[in-house]
C-alpha cells in the first residue's frame, strides 16, 4: 500500500497535484476538507459544528477528523493506497495518523510538500475565490489569517515526517506537470524505498 501525505499551505496546489496523483498511482482520495464540506452541505451536526469553526479559520477537533479518517481506511482496505490531503495538519495527528495506520498494517510511505511564498498564495486564493464560492478564499483578511495558522499549527508536522526520514520538498511556482513530474520522482523514490 502505498500512502502519501500532499502537504502545504492553502492555494500551493495540492488539490491539482492529487488528481493527477490519484490518476497515476490509483489511489483513494482523502482531503479532511472535503470530508468536511461534506458534511456541512448535508447539515449533519458535526458538519455544523465544522463550519463554526472554519468559518473562524480555525481547526476542526482532532477526533473528529480521525474517525472520518478511519471511516474511509474502513471503508477502502482493498485499496492501492491513499493520498493524504490537508492531514495531519498537527504533530498530534500526524502521531495519530501513524497509529491508526499501523492497526491496518501500513504506514506513509512519503510526505511531499508544496512550498509557493505568501504573496503568491495570496494571489492564487483571492483568484480561487473569484470562482470557488468559496467565503474564506474571498477575503484577504482571512486568507493571511488561515496561512499563519498554518504556519504556527501546520508546518511543524513537515519537521515530524523529516526525521522519519520521508520528507521531500517541491517547488510549488511553476508549470502544473513540471511540479508532477518532480512529485512522481520523489514518489517512485520512497515506493521504491518500501518494496
Amino acid at each position: 500500500m502505498l500512502n502519501l501525505v500532499l502537504f502545504g499551505p492553502p492555494g500551493a496546489g495540492k488539490g491539482t497535484q492529487s488528481e493527477k496523483l490519484i490518476r497515476r498511482y490509483n489511489l483513494v482520495h482523502l482531503s479532511t476538507g472535503d470530508l468536511l464540506r461534506s458534511q456541512i452541505a448535508s447539515g449533519t451536526e458535526l458538519g455544523l459544528r465544522a463550519k463554526q469553526l472554519m468559518d473562524q479559520a480555525l481547526l476542526v477537533p482532532d477526533e473528529v477528523v480521525i474517525g472520518m479518517i478511519e471511516h474511509k481506511l474502513k471503508e477502502n482496505q482493498s485499496a492501492a493506497g491513499f493520498i493524504f490531503d490537508g492531514f495531519p495538519r498537527t504533530v498530534p495527528q500526524a502521531e495519530a495518523l501513524d497509529q491508526l495506520l499501523s492497526q491496518y498494517g501500513t504506514q506513509i510511505n512519503a510526505m511531499i510538500a508544496l512550498v509557493v511564498d505568501e504573496e503568491e498564495l495570496t494571489k492564487r486564493l483571492l483568484l480561487r475565490g473569484q470562482t470557488s464560492g468559496r467565503p474564506d478564499d474571498q477575503n484577504e483578511e482571512l486568507i493571511r489569517r488561515r496561512l499563519r495558522e498554518y504556519n504556527e499549527k501546520t508546518k511543524p508536522v513537515a519537521g515530524y515526517y523529516s526525521e522519519q526520514g520521508k520528507y521531500a520538498a517541491i517547488n510549488g511556482i511553476g508549470e502544473i506537470d513540471d511540479i508532477f513530474a518532480l512529485i512522481c520522482e520523489k514518489i517512485n523514490q520512497a515506493a521504491g524505498e518500501v518494496r
